[in-house]
């Protein structure tokens, strides 16, 4: 069963929608029983204190767009972690305390819809039950022995997620980043060990616009010029080639080509999904070549895209699967490279490992996902509900947006630059109750938790949707 909190059905919603989404309840959390409003004139008129503002100065140049309302409490808050934390982020002025499905609290008690979901790592929403039932279990147990013992909770969550892909081994590790390290390692090694690649000679394609984390070895082959610049040098052994171009990529292979990585849907680039014909292309290219195919699902992964991975929505399964951010649940961070043994089998004690990697507490928190994910009813609800998402999303392209694109509950909007930036975008829908996030300037993701009700989902499109006649009015 779904969070009957968290993913209740609203009693605004006809039978038949009841009965196409599965696991729902007859209650909401949505706007109609208590969600958020638009803010009044005090909220609109608190002002920052003069420990944010001193922070807001040194970033005015970034920071346009309409001013937020913001309390007391949170600019105490915002003021203590700025002053001790580094700006290695920019986020919207929102304090959380507290969450719930698909709804967050903030310290004044006022209500979000949280519409990014921890870029797909709280999937199946805050505080999950099953998912803090097996956490709160595993605590008063053990939560760390390092791997150099054996617990009792790892084998069984490997097994499951091994199955939950159709593979036979697992690389437990901890961030996406990591998993996407430790595949690189594992290309690098299969090449020298198994294709016959001289030694120091193996490459490896990646595409342009692409995230895979900010390690520096990740960095080296990233065209994001804030993730980049002034962190070299850089490592080698990558080329580039355009995303979505299967000529570029079958001209960039040569004999010491040991993997093709790729995202099967470009998150941070704005949730770009290439032509339907690429990865299958993909595929097949790497097949001839005996090149492995990795595919980072670590956010595009795991229900979101109303599939249990992106490759499944064109019939593809690549060599290794890097998996993150939902696999911890939104709990612990909990990540994993899953491919088989003749690939995976190169690893040999002592030459990769993590003290946390596959850890007690991390392994029953993500056994419990891989559990809520082998019924399919969590794919299916993101493939309805993101259907719904869709439609009502592209009735707004010439009022305001100019396209979108993704698939299930994940979609990047592109808002005419005219109007606004993205950043300008999230604060006004901040201001009405709704979070979001904007990447490359004036494109905004929306990625909910899947348990959303429907009924909120459409609140949030209304008030999106509001906000762009607010902006084309001004």
């Amino acid at each position: 069963m779904l969070h009957a909190g968290a993913a209740a059905m609203s009693v605004r919603e006809t039978a038949a929608t009841r009965e196409a989404l599965p696991g729902t309840a007859a209650t909401s959390q949505g706007p109609a029983q208590g969600g958020p409003t638009a803010p009044g004139p005090s909220d609109a008129s608190a002002g920052p204190s003069d420990a944010v503002a001193a922070v807001g100065a040194v970033r005015a140049a970034e920071e346009a767009g309409p001013a937020v309302g913001i309390s007391e409490a949170s600019e105490e808050a915002i003021a203590a972690e700025e002053a001790v934390v580094a700006h290695n982020y920019h986020p919207l002025p929102i304090v959380v305390a507290s969450a719930e499905g698909a709804w967050v609290t903030d310290v004044t008690g006022r209500r979000y819809l949280d519409c990014l979901a921890a870029y797909s790592a709280v999937n199946f929403g805050h505080s999950h039950p099953v998912l803090l039932d097996a956490a709160r279990t595993q605590l008063n147990r053990v939560t760390l022995t390092s791997r150099a013992f054996h617990n009792d909770q790892l084998g069984p969550f490997a097994h499951a997620l091994a199955e939950l892909c159709g593979k036979n081994m697992v690389l437990p590790m901890n961030t996406g980043a990591e998993a996407v390290e430790s595949a690189i390692k594992v290309a690098r090694a299969w090449g020298y060990r198994v294709k016959g690649v001289a030694r120091d000679q193996a490459n490896i394609i990646v595409m342009a616009g692409n995230f895979h984390g900010r390690t520096t070895t990740i960095i080296s082959f990233s065209d994001d010029d804030d993730a980049r610049a002034d962190f070299g040098p850089y490592t080698p052994g990558f080329r580039t080639v355009p995303y979505g171009d299967t000529d570029a990529l079958a001209a960039a292979i040569d004999e010491n080509t040991v993997a093709v990585l790729v995202e099967p849907i470009q998150g941070e680039s704005g949730v770009r999904v290439p032509p339907a014909g690429y990865l299958p292309a993909v595929r097949a290219i790497c097949t001839a070549q005996k090149v492995l195919f990795i595919a980072d699902e670590i956010q595009s992964g795991l229900g979101r895209t109303g599939t249990t991975f992106a490759c499944d929505l064109v019939g593809v399964v690549p060599d290794l699967y890097l998996l993150g951010k939902a696999l911890g649940g939104g709990i612990v961070p909990v990540s994993a490279v899953v491919g088989n043994d003749d690939i995976l089998g190169v690893l040999q004690p002592g030459q990769h490992g993590s003290t946390f990697g596959g850890n007690p507490l991390a392994s029953a928190v993500g056994h419990a996902v891989v559990r809520m994910l082998a019924s399919g009813e969590y794919q299916r609800r993101a493939r309805v509900l993101g259907g719904r998402l869709h439609e009502k999303l592209g009735a707004l392209v010439g009022h305001g947006v100019v396209d979108v694109h993704g698939a299930g509950l994940w979609a990047g909007v592109d808002i005419d630059p005219a109007l606004a930036t993205g950043r300008e975008v999230c604060e006004r829908l901040m201001e009405r109750g709704v979070l979001a996030k904007d990447t490359h300037g004036s494109t905004i993701r929306f990625a909910p938790p899947i348990v959303i009700d429907e009924a909120d989902l459409d609140w949030m499109i209304g008030q999106f949707g509001e906000v762009l006649e607010e902006l084309r009015s001004v």
